[in-house]
């Protein structure tokens, strides 16, 4: 499997996907951007792709794109919050490096 979600991760899809009935789940990739080559998008998405990997775990969907798939291979994505800020964190085991700004990183 792909990724995987901490219980905090698929509570926060879930809240983030009540107000919009039209859309299935979140779609994950990557994109070339930064100074160190990659960073993760989310996206809401209204259907599974051809060659989107699905994930599915207790009731939240989550589309992997093809060409993220191996990128993400054993990624566990978490939501975490402080006073300050909130988001969407990938645990990714094949990272090789991050940029300084923790924008981007490369495997």
């Amino acid at each position: 499997m792909p990724t995987g979600e901490t219980p905090s991760a698929v509570n926060k899809i879930k809240q983030l996907l009540k107000d919009k009935p039209e859309h299935v789940g979140l779609k994950v990739g990557v994109r070339t951007r930064g100074c160190n080559g990659l960073s993760y998008t989310l996206e809401y998405t209204k259907t599974k792709g051809d060659s989107d990997e699905e994930v599915v775990q207790d009731g939240v969907r989550v589309f992997i794109e093809k060409k993220a798939q191996l990128t993400l291979l054993g990624t566990e994505m978490d939501y975490v919050e402080d006073k300050l800020s909130s988001e969407f964190v990938f645990n990714n085991p094949n990272i090789k490096g991050t940029c300084g700004c923790g924008e981007s990183f490369n495997i």
